[in-house]
């Protein structure tokens, strides 16, 4: 996807790279960029993150299931959604982007990306 177009396109969805890597706007315009796993990757490192359980739309574009972050992608969050609820509502796909900047800077990016994309396992129940 070309500059120009990235900037006059800024709510599009997230494109798909050449193999292996997703970029998703935030409400706020920021572009994050993510590495895309099948949805049973375990990792080993326990290493903080943001994270999305995510489907690939028929077009070819990623759609959100489910954004969150975690201190240790090893371990995930535990009490949230997991990977059954997650592939449950189509997910099959878990893109992480890994984030060093603290739970701030973490927190800052998932609720960018919720604001922007509403996904349906970050809705409260009864919206």
């Amino acid at each position: 996807m070309s500059f120009l177009n990235n900037l006059f396109h800024r709510h599009q969805q997230p494109a798909v790279a050449s193999s292996a890597f997703a970029d998703w706007p935030g409400q706020s315009g920021t572009q994050y960029h993510y590495e895309v796993h099948p949805l049973d990757t375990g990792f080993q490192q326990a290493v903080p993150a943001n994270y999305i359980y995510a489907r690939q739309a028929e077009d070819g574009t990623w759609l959100p299931v489910y954004i969150a972050q975690t201190r240790a992608l090893n371990q995930r969050l535990e009490g949230h959604i997991g990977v059954a609820d997650a592939s449950a509502q189509g997910a099959t796909h878990i893109h992480v982007h890994l984030s060093t900047s603290g739970q701030a800077a973490r927190c800052s990016e998932e609720h960018d990306l919720i604001e922007r994309w509403h996904p349906v396992c970050n809705q409260e129940p009864g919206n």
